[in-house]
């Protein structure tokens, strides 16, 4: 009767929790990125609950930075990348920016051999990419018009989204602790895997944010700069392309400057070709190697392939915010079995 009893509560305990979860679904960006921020902030808001005199304005305060150094500037930069896609969006339609001519005129400059070997392939045939362009174009005005038409609901939705993610972040801030021990208590596992399963967890996400995310703006900012300084069109554009290319390892931002480098090579601009060449290799190639592992870390550092494969199933699975959601299911899906392996090798420890 008993064993009736505790999965008839089971089963409520789970149902419950899916309907929780279903009438949340609405907010679980929010809700994502207020649990992140928590996270990544905690060690901050408790700083400065030890060491100011009065320990409860730790968290509006920590709060106000998160705004400040997060939020104004990423708003700013995409207010200003809007802008900047727009007014390139009109030079193209205008004809000033010509993509099937500049790769007419890179294909021009090569070799006969690198030109046969492009047309096994079907990509020296412009005239069809020409109609590919076109098509994305008249697609890209029709969704460009569209937003527009939604831009006061698309705000409105933003404003509430940002309300909970910080009304969420001030709670988690302020009780986070409490939260955290209702839910060890809660969790169906041995102390020892408990305590290493909340302790992986949370250095798990602080890496993969910080060696995601701050190795991305890096390598952004860095390949936004060279395409300022070269004079190339619209350089804030390209740096958030190539900052949101960062966050996939073996591919990253050289797919942008690396054809804009052989494109300044291919029309003369030698010296520019071979300046991005160099800058790109030496300082935004070298980003990756030298700032992941200092924020990283070798103990949580998940292998290039993993990161590539779980950060492109998380986009293609939960959208944008995927990018960071991916990574992190990889990362705790290799906590998990390695808790599961060694309970399994020391199967009494800690009883």
């Amino acid at each position: 009767m008993r064993s009736i009893e505790d999965q008839s509560l089971l089963i409520l305990v789970v149902a419950v929790s899916l309907a929780f979860a279903w009438i949340l679904q609405p907010f679980y960006g929010a809700i994502l990125w207020g649990i992140i921020a928590a996270i990544i902030f905690a060690p901050l808001c408790r700083w400065l609950a030890k060491s100011m005199r009065w320990p409860v304005l730790a968290a509006p305060i920590t709060i106000l930075v998160i705004i400040a150094i997060v939020i104004l500037p990423l708003t700013m930069i995409a207010a200003s990348l809007g802008r900047e896609a727009s007014n390139l969006y009109g030079k193209v339609q205008s004809g000033d920016v010509d993509f099937i001519k500049n790769a007419q005129e890179v294909l021009d400059a090569l070799p006969a051999w690198a030109k046969d070997w492009l047309g096994r392939f079907g990509l020296a045939d412009l005239s069809s990419m020409r109609e590919g362009l076109t098509s994305g174009l008249v697609k890209g005005s029709q969704f460009i018009a569209t937003q527009a038409l939604n831009i006061g609901s698309s705000t409105f939705d933003f404003i509430i989204g940002l309300g909970v993610m910080l009304y969420l972040l001030f709670f988690l801030l302020q009780d986070g602790d409490a939260l955290l021990g209702r839910i060890r208590t809660a969790v169906p596992l041995r102390e020892e895997q408990k305590r290493a399963l909340f302790s992986r967890f949370a250095l798990v996400v602080r890496a993969t944010v910080r060696g995601g995310i701050l190795v991305a703006i890096a390598q952004g900012a860095l390949g936004g700069l060279a395409f300022w300084f070269l004079g190339i069109h619209a350089p804030l554009l390209w740096a958030v392309i190539m900052a949101f290319l960062s966050l996939l390892p073996a591919i990253g931002a050289g797919l942008v400057w690396v054809p804009v480098a052989i494109y300044l090579l291919a029309t003369g601009a030698i010296w520019q070709g071979i300046v991005l060449i160099a800058y790109g290799i030496f300082v935004i190639g070298l980003v990756d190697n030298v700032l992941r592992p200092f924020l990283v870390g070798k103990d949580t550092k998940l292998p290039d392939y993993v990161v590539l494969i779980s950060t492109l199933g998380g986009i293609e699975v939960f959208g944008l915010h995927g990018f960071v959601i991916g990574p992190v299911i990889a990362a705790m899906f290799m906590v998990t079995w390695e808790i599961f392996s060694v309970s399994r090798l020391t199967p009494q420890a800690g009883v």
